[in-house]
């Protein structure tokens, strides 16, 4: 049985992603850092006799993430499959508003973290031929106005994605990006009603992405092992 582990488990997309690999047949680890009831929700839903180990960790702290792979590997194996999903927003303002300190808080979430995790895990990545799915999004792809400081961090999950998949290629190991659109998750109910059907009215399938919809893009990109080093749109359309 293959391991996947899902950082940032425990909220709306993690937690989708985590059952969705649970439901392939996946022994899942999850990742959260202060939610670990999300993290448990997201289990209890697994297909009875699914492995799963729920772990928390600080993944800007790399002694917790050293911790994160010896517990895995002792418990559920080695890793086949990682999904880098941890990450932060700031709320929507104008750059010019933006502090120093939330700058370092969004990049150490969204970036290093990514980073962090992933190094730990090249060894068993590589021995199982594996892959690595990163969680960008559209605003990393074409940017977003009052979004500046979240957009150049998934701007630069997609420069990482690219270029460690030229470098674990020769290994066997793909590295692809998905890059969501608006999804009905908690991170976006502050959204107006005016404001998604906006937003509704631009994208071509004229609605919001589901968890679920993110979830098989990421699934699907693990199971198609000549496609490396790509950014998958999972926005309805709406860049096109």
């Amino acid at each position: 049985m293959k391991t996947v582990l899902i950082t940032g488990a425990s909220g709306g997309i993690g937690s989708e992603i985590a059952k969705r690999f649970a439901a392939d047949g996946y022994a899942v680890a999850l990742q959260y850092y202060r939610n670990r009831q999300g993290a448990l929700n997201a289990a209890a839903t697994f297909p009875d006799g699914t492995p799963y180990l729920c772990v928390q960790a600080d993944l800007n702290d790399p002694n917790d993430v050293r911790s994160l792979a010896e517990t895995i590997r002792q418990r559920l194996g080695t890793v086949s499959v990682l999904v880098n999903c941890a990450g932060i927003a700031l709320p929507q303002k104008l750059f010019c508003d933006t502090t120093d300190k939330e700058c370092a808080q969004v990049f150490g979430a969204n970036v290093f973290g990514t980073m962090r995790v992933t190094k730990a895990f090249l060894d068993d990545l590589r021995e199982n031929r594996g892959s690595v799915v990163n969680l960008s999004s559209i605003w990393g792809v074409g940017g977003g106005s009052c979004e500046v400081v979240y957009a150049a961090s998934k701007a630069a999950i997609i420069g990482f994605t690219k270029a460690l998949a030229k470098e674990l290629g020769p290994s066997g190991v793909t590295v692809n990006c998905v890059a969501p659109g608006l999804i009905d998750t908690a991170m976006n109910a502050h959204l107006s009603r005016d404001a998604i059907d906006a937003f509704c009215a631009e994208t071509p399938l004229g609605r919001l992405g589901t968890t679920t919809d993110v979830a098989d893009a990421v699934l699907s990109l693990t199971k198609l092992r000549f496609i490396t080093g790509q950014v998958l749109c999972c926005d309805g359309g709406y860049l096109n």
